[in-house]
C-alpha cells in the first residue's frame, strides 16, 4: 500500500500547486511503477481544480512484492489488485473534510467497495490524522479456503496524533453485518464493536483502554501491551462480567474442541472471568459459573445447575468449589454433588470427593493432579458403595439384574493420556467376584478411546445370572477368564475368553430351555443329544461340566468347549440320567453373527436341534 500512498502524496502536492496557477484540470498516466514494497501499473490520475468543487480520482493496479524462489515463481500467474478512488478536495483555506466516495479494492480474492472520509491530516504543522473508512458489501477469500467473508458492512475510524515519544491513537470498529470464516471460527452475522485508545512507542502497541462487544455473547473491558515485531501479548488485564455461554460455546469454544469429549455439547448459563497476564505469562484468573447446564449431545454426560468458583494465582494457593444439582454419566443418574479442592499453581489436591450415583456413591480419596510440560498427571483411590444392579442395568438398558454390586480400586493413575490401575479392581456381582487387572485406557475422554484389560470371573451364581438374561434356568457356579481384552471406541476387537463351571461339589442342573439356548449358540450345526424316551418326562437335567471359549481376532471368533471331538466340541457334558450333551460344530463364527445369536437367545427366538 506504500505505492498507493506515494501516489496519493503526489496528488495532493500537484493539486494544491496547480490552484495557484489557475489550472483547471491535470491528468497523469503511468504505465508502470516499481518500488521495493511492490509494483503498480496502469496508473491514471485526474485532478479537477474547479474553485467550487475540486476533486481528484485515481485508478491503478498494484501488486505487493512477494518473496519466492525461482521454482515457486515459475508458472505462477501474477495477481494484480485493482484500486479505484474518487475524492472531493477542500477549497484552499477551507477546513472542510475530504470525502472519497465509490472507492474499490478488487482482485481474484477480494472485492471491497468503500467510502473514505479524511477529517484531518495535520494540525499546526504536525501530523494529526482523523479518518473513517466505510465498507458496504465487501468480500474476500484465499486459495486454501481457510479465510473468507461475504456481504461485509461496517466502519473503522482512526485518530492518530504525534507525540514526543510516539503516537497517541484512538480507534472504533463497528462490524454491522456480514459473515466471516477465519479457520476454525465462523461468525454468521454482525453486531460486534470495538473501541480502544492507546499509544504506539517503537514496536510496543499499548492499549490503555478497550471495550469489546460481541453480539449476544457479552462485553469485555481490557488493557495491555502487544509487541508488534512478533505480535506477542506482553501484558493484559481483562474483565468479562457476563459471558453468555449459550452463544459463546458454538461461536468461540466449540471450534477449538474438535478432538475432545466436549466437541458436541449444549451449554447454557452465565460465566464471569477476570484474568491478568504480566511479562507474557499468565499471573491470575478468576472464573465463576452461575446456573450452567452442560449436556453432551451423544448422551455421554450431563450436569445441571452447575455453579463454580475457581480462583487461580501463580503466586498463591486458592480454594476452589464446584457443585451441581443433578447430572448423568453414560446414562447413570448423578445426585446432588459438591466438590471442594485446593489449587496451588499447576496442581490440584482433594482429600475426599463423594459422587452420588443412583442409590450408591463413588468415593474418591487422595486425589492429586498436576500439569507439567503441557500434560496432565493425576492419581486417586476409589470405592464404589453397594449399588442396586436392578437400577444400574435398567439405566444402561441392559437385561435386568438382581442384587447389589460394589467395587474397590486401590490406585488409578493418569499419565500423558493413558489411564492405568495399580492392583486389582474387584466387583462383587451375582454372589461372586469379577476382578479386573492390567487395566489401561488411552484417551478416555477422547472421541476414540482404547481400553485393555484382563478379567477373571469366579463363583458367579448361575441361577441369578441366567434369570437375569432370560436364558432358562441353570443351577451351579461359573468361572471365567477374559485375557487380552481390547476395546476400541468401546467395541471389542480382540480377546481370549473362556467360561466354564466352577470346580467343586454343588447342585448342577439345567432346564430344557437353557439346553436349547446353549445349543443355539453353537450355530446351525449344533445338536442336543438326550435320551429321547425320557425327554417328555423331565424339565431339567443333570450335567457334569459345561463351558465355552472364544478367541476373537479380525472380527472372527474361534469357538471351543470343555472338550474337543472329531467333528466339533462339547459345550455341556451330561451326567446321570437322563444324560445330556450339547455339541457345537461351528468352530469359527463372525463376531457380529455371534452377537446376533446371543440377542436371539435372550429374545427367546432360538430353537435347538434335539436328538
Amino acid at each position: 500500500m506504500n505505492v498507493l500512498g506515494r501516489i496519493a502524496s503526489v496528488c495532493c502536492f500537484i493539486g494544491y500547486s496547480m490552484v495557484a496557477h489557475a489550472v483547471s484540470e491535470v491528468s497523469i498516466s503511468v504505465a508502470h511503477l516499481e518500488h521495493a514494497l511492490g509494483d503498480a501499473k496502469d496508473v491514471a490520475l485526474k485532478i479537477q481544480l474547479n474553485q467550487t468543487s475540486p476533486s481528484v480520482s485515481l485508478h491503478a493496479a498494484f501488486k505487493p512484492t512477494e518473496k519466492h524462489t525461482d521454482a515457486e515463481t515459475k508458472g505462477k500467474q501474477e495477481v494484480w489488485t485493482q484500486f479505484e478512488l474518487s475524492c472531493n478536495l477542500p477549497i484552499p483555506h477551507s477546513i472542510k473534510a475530504v470525502r472519497c466516495d465509490n472507492g474499490r479494492l478488487k482482485s481474484a480474492h477480494i472485492d471491497l467497495p468503500f467510502n473514505l472520509n479524511i477529517n484531518q491530516l495535520f494540525h499546526r504543522n504536525q501530523p494529526e490524522v482523523d479518518a473513517s473508512l466505510f465498507i458496504k458489501g465487501g468480500s474476500f477469500s484465499d486459495d486454501a479456503g481457510l479465510h473468507a467473508a461475504e456481504k461485509l458492512n461496517g466502519s473503522i475510524s482512526v485518530a492518530l496524533k504525534r507525540e514526543v515519544q510516539g503516537w497517541q491513537w484512538k480507534t472504533k470498529v463497528d462490524w454491522q453485518a456480514g459473515e466471516v470464516y477465519w479457520q476454525p471460527f465462523y461468525i454468521e452475522s454482525g453486531g460486534h464493536t470495538l473501541q480502544a485508545i492507546g499509544t504506539l512507542r517503537d514496536d510496543r502497541l499499548e492499549v490503555n483502554q478497550a471495550h469489546v462487544k460481541i453480539n449476544r455473547v457479552g462485553e469485555m473491558d481490557a488493557d495491555g501491551t502487544v509487541r508488534l515485531s512478533d505480535f506477542k501479548l506482553l501484558d493484559l488485564n481483562a474483565n468479562l462480567p457476563k459471558l453468555n455461554l449459550g452463544a459463546a460455546y458454538p461461536l468461540l469454544f466449540k471450534p477449538l474442541l474438535g478432538n475432545t469429549a466436549f466437541n458436541n455439547a449444549s451449554i447454557d448459563g452465565i460465566a464471569t472471568l477476570a484474568l491478568k497476564v504480566k511479562e507474557a505469562a499468565l499471573q491470575s484468573f478468576h472464573l465463576q459459573l452461575n446456573d450452567v447446564d452442560i449436556v453432551d449431545m451423544n448422551n455421554k454426560f450431563a450436569f445441571y445447575q452447575l455453579d463454580a468458583n475457581i480462583p487461580w494465582s501463580y503466586e498463591a494457593s486458592n480454594p476452589v468449589s464446584l457443585r451441581y444439582t443433578r447430572g448423568s454419566l453414560l446414562n447413570l443418574p448423578l445426585g446432588k454433588t459438591e466438590i471442594n479442592a485446593e489449587v496451588n499453581r499447576y496442581s490440584v489436591t482433594a482429600s475426599h470427593i463423594r459422587l452420588p450415583i443412583l442409590d450408591s456413591a463413588l468415593n474418591l480419596s487422595n486425589l492429586s493432579a498436576a500439569r507439567l510440560q503441557n500434560e496432565w498427571f493425576w492419581h486417586l483411590s476409589a470405592d464404589l458403595e453397594p449399588i442396586s444392579m436392578e437400577d444400574f442395568s435398567t439405566q444402561l438398558k441392559l437385561p435386568r439384574m438382581q442384587g447389589k454390586a460394589s467395587a474397590q480400586i486401590p490406585l488409578v493413575t493418569y499419565n500423558s493420556g493413558i489411564l492405568t490401575t495399580d492392583g486389582s479392581v474387584v466387583l462383587n456381582v451375582f454372589d461372586g467376584t469379577a476382578t479386573v487387572t492390567k487395566l489401561t485406557m488411552r484417551t478416555p475422554l477422547g472421541i476414540a478411546p482404547k481400553l485393555n484389560a484382563d478379567i477373571a470371573l469366579r463363583n458367579l451364581e448361575l441361577g441369578a445370572l441366567t434369570r437375569t438374561f432370560s436364558f432358562g434356568v441353570i443351577e451351579g457356579k461359573l468361572d471365567g477368564d477374559i485375557k487380552g481384552l481390547e476395546l476400541q471406541n468401546w467395541k471389542p476387537v480382540a480377546f481370549d475368553a473362556r467360561i466354564q463351571s466352577s470346580p467343586g461339589k454343588y447342585p448342577k442342573k439345567i432346564s430344557q430351555r437353557a439346553v436349547e439356548n446353549i445349543s443355539a449358540l453353537g450355530g446351525g450345526g449344533a445338536a442336543a443329544a438326550v435320551q429321547r424316551s425320557f425327554l417328555r418326562f423331565f424339565e431339567q437335567f443333570n450335567y457334569g461340566k459345561m463351558g465355552m471359549s472364544c478367541r476373537l481376532r479380525n472380527d472372527v471368533c474361534e469357538m471351543g468347549g470343555v472338550e474337543s471331538t472329531a467333528h466339533g466340541y462339547i459345550i455341556v457334558k451330561g451326567s446321570g440320567i437322563p444324560a445330556i450333551t450339547v455339541m457345537g460344530y461351528n468352530q469359527t463364527v463372525g463376531w457380529s453373527e455371534l452377537l446376533a445369536r446371543i440377542e436371539r437367545v435372550i429374545d427367546g427366538n432360538s430353537k435347538a436341534v434335539v436328538r
